[in-house]
Formats: structure tokens, sequence, C-alpha cells
């Protein structure tokens, strides 16, 4: 009798959960990348606020593999409340598009709009673009 009733509230919370990720979307997130190969990008450059630096991108390959890794959730503009570094992406793509996106831990700005992020892919990109700050110098 006890297993009976452990299955059927497992179900229970695993249909609810289903629910749930149905009904709100982006409480799974999304990678908006997850296609993005390095021979997508035709050429790009970081800038870096502060310390107001633009810089080459030459890896594109890592470029892209970074941002495949990138989740946003819901759409958030209150990453105009924060203060700290932004390092701006812009791509100009193959198919002939510029995309940019602004890394700005917790939030990632696409073409102007922001979204939550999730943390770790985030600072991945500060980190890579602060790293080429380095070489640079």
């Amino acid at each position: 009798m006890r297993r009976k009733t452990f299955f059927a509230a497992a179900g229970i919370c695993l249909a609810l959960a289903i629910l749930l990720l149905c009904l709100f979307p982006e409480l799974s997130g999304r990678r908006p990348f997850k296609d993005m190969d390095g021979a997508d990008i035709l050429s790009a450059t970081v800038e870096l606020m502060p310390p107001d630096v633009e810089l080459e991108v030459s890896d594109m390959e890592k470029l892209a593999e970074l941002l495949r890794q990138v989740v946003i959730y819901r759409q958030d503009d209150s990453y105009r409340d924060y203060a700290g570094q932004a390092a701006v992406f812009t791509l100009s793509m193959d198919d002939g598009t510029v995309v940019e996106i602004t890394e700005y831990t917790p939030f990632v700005i696409i073409d102007g709009v922001g979204y939550k992020a999730k943390y770790e892919p985030c600072e991945a990109l500060n980190s890579y673009a602060n790293a080429l700050l380095g070489e640079s110098g």
C-alpha cells in the first residue's frame, strides 16, 4: 500500500512539473544561440565598459561555443538599475545581419531586448572578453 501511494505521489509531482513548464516556459530557459557555429560569424568585436575599450575577436569558434551556452529566461529591463561591467559583442553574420549581444551579468541584452540569464554562461563571456583585453595590453 505504501508503495502505491509513493508512486501515485511521484506521478502527480511529475505531472505538475510538466504542466508548470508548459504553462511557463520561461522557467526552464531558452538557448537563443544553441545552433550558432563559428563559421556563421564573419567578424566580431567586443567593447568592454568600463574601461571603454573595443577589441577585435579573432577566435569565432570560441565565441560561438560560449554563446551556445547562454540561457535566457524572462524578458527583464531591470538591468538598467544595475552597475558593473558590460561586454558588448557585435557580430557580423554570414547572412548579412548584425547582432549585438550585451553580457551584463546576470542579464543578456540581445539587440536591445534585456533578459534575465543564467549566471555561469554570462560570467564565462565576461571572462573571455577580459582575457582578450589582457592579451591586447
